[in-house]
């Protein structure tokens, strides 16, 4: 076997060790569901604090998005996504073998630290490997993008089938060989990459992951127990520790977060498009999931198995698809063109009815919902990687992350208190339930349309290429910046 098909062969494995970093993140997030029932029993959790089973995951994960970035610029994105599969390892056999609620939560929570600190060094590896090459980078944003989806489904496949053939602790022991492969074959494909001289901004690290986390914390906690005062509380405090963070970042020398960063084109236009795309879409995958089993009446497998055509879609949409799209019209118009589609299919869904089926009611306008997520989210998360300086990778990779884990949350806590003041919490009621849902889409939709005006204002026009790069480069539809990097 000569040197380049070996080296070929090492860029394809690095890039399915990226891809199902990817795939676990999101998974992780999604394959608790059906197990929950058991948990509470086994466990003794109560009614109202079962939902942090998810959310310790999350606000974990959201919490330290920023710090695992910067982790990765200092110490090395291939250091930084071993020791992050550890730490999920980790926080996956203590979820597993949990006896009571603290424990599990406690689990939880160390798997979204494990899963903060492979998300940004796991893009930083996919540019270190493919950004030399726009169209093979493109190419990786794609595979890593459609695994986000896949991810999501086989959660909800793999719960229910360990949940009614295992016992719930698979669906955490089910990480462990997973981990253990990709441990054992990264050393071998993932470049080194250089330690970067610096300090850890250890006050920057401490105000932005409380300040995130609180954020998070109240966001995901006010959909369960409403905005009371504690809500309100934590949300204030999450605000101020941040206001804090940007104080300290404009003062130190060797800050966690360099604010001159946002001055690189497109940087912070890109974050918000990916920021309202998470806000749109992640509402829309909850509510459509609640629709299919309290209103349709399919159990969870089933919903599952009902979502299969949208998952499809997104992932030829991402892989096949929207690249050549870019090639031939560019990331802003494909931008734009992705979040306008997702908010047409988003009215779609508002339509549905008590009395529906999935077939009139749900397939068409979730196919048209899917075709707009994968023509936005490649070009979108390519615009905002690409505006960074190489050194910069890491940090580039955790902000964009937090974006759109944050957009995410906040999204989700909105709709939901839209879809519940129209009647989304009245189970049983199928009437009032489907409004809440309809409103709950409405809501998402708006949110779509705001991203594509905001794209339209605020994000530039990749230039035109030098005549002997201009076929790559407009397949690519990454720009890279004047450094090189991508």
């Amino acid at each position: 076997m000569s040197g380049q098909t070996m080296a070929v062969r090492k860029r394809r494995i690095a890039l399915a060790v990226i891809a199902a970093a990817q795939f676990m993140v999101i998974m992780d997030t999604s394959i608790i569901g059906v197990a929950l029932p058991e948990m509470q029993r086994d466990l003794g959790f109560a009614a109202q604090d079962l939902s942090w089973v998810f959310n310790a995951y999350v606000v974990a994960f959201g919490g330290l998005l920023l710090l695992g970035g910067r982790l990765s610029d200092l110490f090395g994105a291939r250091r930084m996504f071993a020791t992050g599969w550890t730490v999920l390892g980790a926080g996956s056999l203590l979820a597993g073998l949990a006896g009571n609620v603290a424990v599990e939560l406690t689990g939880r929570a160390v798997q979204g630290a494990g899963a903060a600190l492979i998300a940004p060094a796991a893009l930083t590896l996919l540019i270190t490997i493919f950004g030399h090459d726009p169209r093979e980078m493109t190419k990786a944003l794609a595979l890593y993008g459609a695994a986000a989806p896949a991810g999501g489904t086989a959660g909800v496949f793999l719960g229910g089938v360990i949940t009614e053939y295992l016992s719930w602790p698979w669906v955490f022991f089910i990480n462990l060989p997973l981990v253990i492969a990709v441990l054992m074959v990264t050393p071998k494909v993932m470049p080194a990459g250089a330690s970067r001289r610096g300090n850890l901004d250890v006050a920057g690290a401490l105000t932005v992951t409380l300040g995130l986390g609180a954020v998070v914390f109240a966001v995901v906690r006010a959909p369960d127990s409403g905005w009371s005062a504690s809500t309100l509380a934590a949300g204030a405090v999450g605000l101020l520790l941040l206001a804090v963070f940007v104080v300290l970042q404009a003062q130190r020398r060797d800050p966690l977060m360099r604010l001159s960063i946002f001055r690189a084109p497109n940087l912070a236009a890109a974050n918000t498009a990916q920021l309202l795309l998470g806000a749109a879409w992640i509402p829309m995958f909850f509510f459509l999931n609640l629709y299919l089993q309290q209103v349709l009446g399919l159990g969870a497998f089933a919903s599952g198995a009902a979502l299969l055509p949208l998952t499809v879609t997104i992932m030829i949409g991402m892989i096949a698809i929207a690249p050549r799209l870019i090639a031939a019209f560019g990331p802003k118009a494909m931008t734009v063109a992705g979040l306008a589609t997702l908010a047409g299919g988003l009215l779609w869904l508002s339509f549905i009815r008590s009395e529906g089926s999935f077939v009139a009611d749900v397939l068409p306008a979730s196919l048209l919902t899917a075709a707009g997520m994968a023509m936005a989210f490649i070009p979108s998360l390519g615009l905002a990687l690409s505006a960074a300086a190489p050194e910069d990778g890491g940090l580039a990779s955790g902000i964009v992350n937090t974006s759109y884990q944050i957009g995410s949350a906040l999204g989700l806590a909105a709709v939901a208190a839209v879809a519940a003041s129209q009647g989304g919490d009245r189970l049983g009621d199928l009437g009032a339930l489907t409004d809440g849902f309809s409103a709950a889409f409405l809501v998402a939709a708006g949110i779509a349309l705001v991203g594509a005006v905001l794209a339209v204002v605020t994000l530039r026009s990749a230039g035109r290429p030098a005549p002997a790069a201009e076929e790559d480069s407009a397949e690519a539809g990454v720009s890279a910046p004047a450094s090189g990097g991508a």
